[in-house]
């Protein structure tokens, strides 16, 4: 069998649709939400099985891809969040860039020689990665028009992946990377009026009306922290209001809390953009939390411990 396991995100999509665009496979995919990251415990490998992971932790999927390699199937891990120890095993083809400037769909675009860069940008602007978006656009020459369109696009793409669940979602992640996979360019889509471009496009639009009365839970010089309703809206803006605010205040951190369904919080956590390290470290300390140095969160923060992970956030960015 051949399995393509994926994040959810703008990043993992894009990782995958470069690679299938370059060298299309039948495979299996196996996706979720984008805090949905252990994603290796959804299938059962078998001997010969060529495995393909894109954009989730190695470390949060360790016993599953140990148990993958053991019995014999082949793996290729593309990832630029917090690996742990990397196996070195002969079936296992991994490439890690934990570089805070760096994404998995940046990585996949180097593996085939830049094929679909215009896509891996696309991904780079979603994931948050502005500067880094548009030095790699400028290579390619394109006009601040072309560039705003992309980071709209990708902005789009990435917010379509939050959620408790993938009923919160415009689009399920396999259905919008099938939509995706249509056009070899973002331009291809953005010139079709008829394209899920414009879909999520609206939507994001009224979902970041409703998010602007948003209640501060904590506003200082070095952090601040943002409480959202219990809606499905507020759970599709989660991330994507974390990218917007740290843009807007680059010299702060960033946390918006958001309710899940399961009696706890959503945390979403952007580092300062001046200092783009350390989000992965005040998450970790809490039980559910990870990510990489410039973002990360906690999938399930109880609410009696919010007060000390604000805490944490203000003390470590002081």
């Amino acid at each position: 069998m051949k399995y393509d396991i994926f994040n959810g995100d703008a990043d993992g999509i894009i990782a995958l649709l470069q690679l299938q665009l370059a060298n299309p496979t039948d495979t299996i995919k196996v996706t979720g939400v984008k805090r949905d990251i252990q994603l290796m415990q959804k299938i059962t490998p078998q001997e010969g099985d060529c495995i393909r992971v894109l954009d989730i932790s190695m470390e949060k999927n360790m016993p599953a891809l140990h148990d993958a390699l053991c019995v014999g199937a082949r793996v290729m891990y593309v990832d630029h969040h917090k690996a742990g120890d990397i196996p070195n095993h002969a079936n296992l083809f991994a490439h890690i860039d934990l570089d805070a400037n760096m994404c998995t769909s940046l990585i996949v675009s180097d593996l085939i020689d830049k094929q679909f860069h215009l896509w891996a940008i696309t991904a780079a602007y979603g994931d948050n990665l502005f500067a880094k978006a548009d030095s790699e656009a400028d290579k390619l020459g394109l006009t601040e028009l072309q560039k705003s369109q992309l980071k709209a696009f990708g902005t789009y793409i990435n917010y379509n992946g939050y959620g408790s669940e993938v009923a919160d979602l415009h689009f399920a992640p396999e259905e919008l990377f099938e939509l995706l996979l249509q056009h070899n360019s973002p331009f291809d889509a953005i010139n079709d009026k008829s394209s899920v471009y414009y879909t999520l496009e609206q939507a994001y639009k009224a979902d970041m009306e409703k998010a602007a009365n948003a209640q501060i839970l904590h506003d200082c010089d070095t952090a601040k922290v943002i409480l959202l309703e219990d809606a499905a809206w507020a759970r599709r803006v989660s991330g994507v209001l974390s990218n917007y605010l740290s843009n807007q205040s680059p010299n702060k951190a960033h946390a918006v809390f958001t309710f899940n369904n399961k009696g706890s919080y959503l945390v979403s956590v952007r580092a300062p953009l001046t200092n783009k390290q350390g989000a992965v470290d005040v998450c970790s300390k809490f039980d559910t939390g990870g990510g990489r140095a410039a973002a990360a969160g906690v999938n399930e923060l109880p609410l009696m411990q919010s007060t000390a992970f604000i805490d944490e956030l203000v003390s470590y960015y002081k």
